[in-house]
């Protein structure tokens, strides 16, 4: 297994195009929040944006935009509308621009729109990044949600990249599992997608099975929240250009820095999720100071 380390990351992030226009940069289309967890929709969106991604348009419920657009300003915001019919179609004008997706963060699990989102997402988009409340509607529809993942690569679609924590891996299989190295690669290989296996080291495995750690972790970052951090990083990150693993390993070193600045400067009990995002400017400008 290969540690991911500054150099690696410093030879995957896209150089900067000092003519550039936010159209260069790419748009990412982060669904997210709901009525009962908007601070979900805040965190990944503000992360993305922190990315360096061009544009960033955010897709929740109506009553989740307000803190949104209080809190991301940058940010676009559009509604889900209040129905599957209306849900698709704002999907549809979304996607047309995105160059990356997001989808789970603070969504109702239980909403029909959420699960009709997540199966159009993963025929239409050509880069999907699935999350927390997405990997949970997975667990409960696996046949459905799972043989779409997989046929992802015949559709000439990236493959998705899943980011679950070991509770919600362990749903996606059914069963007891491995969280190393094993079942990481063994679940990527299966159902061809890049598995980001989150915990204090964190495994990421592309879909022929080649992984990664990362080990950078603490436990300040044991808090709900730090993965729609990692969520909307990682989004921004691919929306710019770079594979989905390249995005993965990528955003997963940013955020454990980030990690780590904010333990050193507030401690690992003191620290927040919604501090992590302010750190990112600079620990992307020292890793990138050798180029």
């Amino acid at each position: 297994m290969i540690e991911i380390t500054a150099d690696i990351v410093r030879s995957l992030i896209p150089a900067r195009d000092e003519e550039g226009h936010k159209g260069t940069f790419g748009t990412a289309l982060v669904i997210a929040g709901s009525r009962y967890m908007t601070g979900a929709g805040v965190l990944a969106t503000e992360s993305c944006l922190r990315s360096g991604v061009g544009m960033v348009r955010y897709l929740s419920e109506e009553e989740a935009l307000l803190p949104v657009q209080i809190n991301c300003p940058c940010a676009l915001t559009s509604s889900l509308g209040e129905d599957i019919k209306d849900t698709v179609s704002s999907l549809k004008t979304g996607l047309a621009k995105a160059t990356a997706c997001l989808i789970g963060p603070g969504c109702d699990a239980g909403d029909e729109k959420i699960k009709s989102a997540l199966t159009y997402v993963l025929q239409e988009s050509k880069a999907v990044v699935i999350d927390a409340s997405a990997l949970n509607i997975i667990s409960c529809y696996k046949d459905h949600y799972l043989s779409l993942i997989a046929a992802r690569a015949d559709k000439g679609l990236d493959p998705a990249i899943l980011t679950p924590h070991p509770g919600e891996f362990a749903r996606l299989c059914g069963k007891d599992v491995r969280c190393g190295e094993e079942g990481c690669g063994a679940f990527a290989k299966e159902h061809k997608c890049v598995l980001v296996l989150k915990g204090s080291d964190t495994v990421i495995s592309d879909p022929n099975g080649v992984c990664y750690v990362n080990k950078g972790s603490n436990s300040g970052m044991a808090k709900g929240g730090s993965g729609d951090v990692l969520a909307g990083l990682m989004t921004g990150l691919y929306a710019q250009g770079m594979a989905p693993m390249e995005a993965a390993l990528s955003a997963v070193y940013i955020h454990s820095l980030c990690g780590k600045f904010a333990a050193e400067q507030k401690g690992v009990r003191a620290m927040l999720p919604s501090d992590l995002p302010g750190f990112v400017p600079e620990v992307m400008n020292g890793i990138l100071k050798a180029l």
